[in-house]
């Protein structure tokens, strides 16, 4: 089964496996943004909109998700943002270079087949100096996990990897310089991190 067609099955079920446990730590990702100012916020897997309720208005927005079951989600939470959504793939972004200020990647690089164009796509559309704000789940670098890597080629095909190490998806997606890097939740598996576009 392709993604596609899983998160379409998955989309009435999503929330109730994802929202709760995570809200805490995409509220704290999510106080990163500027409080401030006008500037140009991309979504990069934008699901069902579980980001909505929390950045602020003054932005403008753009979501973009694989599936329009998920999107179609996303509408009663866009509350009064300034927010376009696009169906579209993160590993191919149907967006010019340099468009973005800042791009949101909440749970998406461990879910995509390839994190690496993901990402490399994700500082493509970034001006120079844009940040990128990450919370997801990855291995460390040298970490064993002999359970998670076994089962991530199956879990992949239906809804995430377990086997993305975020130190080599960075160094080979270039263009963009580690700023911070949090744990998150569960002992440090999610990790809150933030990286920026090389002037």
């Amino acid at each position: 089964m392709d993604l596609k067609r899983s998160y379409t099955l998955i989309a009435p079920l999503y929330d109730l496996l994802v929202a709760a446990p995570l809200a805490g730590a995409r509220k704290r990702s999510l106080a990163r943004l500027p409080q401030h100012g006008a500037l140009d916020v991309f979504i990069n897997g934008i699901g069902t909109g579980l980001d909505l309720p929390l950045p602020p208005p003054t932005h403008r927005y753009v979501g973009l998700d694989l599936t329009r079951a998920m999107l179609e989600r996303v509408q009663p939470r866009r509350g009064g943002l300034d927010l376009a959504t696009v169906q579209g793939d993160s590993q191919r972004l149907p967006f010019r270079n340099n468009s973005f200020d800042i791009a949101l990647l909440h749970l998406i690089l461990a879910i995509v087949p390839d994190p690496v164009a993901t990402l490399r796509e994700t500082a493509r559309v970034l001006k120079p100096g844009g940040r990128v704000l990450v919370l997801d789940k990855f291995l460390r670098v040298g970490q064993a996990a002999p359970l998670r890597r076994a089962f991530s080629p199956w879990v992949a095909r239906i809804a995430t990897r377990l086997d993305v190490v975020f130190e080599e998806v960075l160094a080979a997606a270039g263009e963009l310089e580690l700023v911070s890097d949090e744990r998150a939740l569960a002992r440090g598996w999610f990790r809150s991190i933030e990286l920026r576009k090389r002037a």
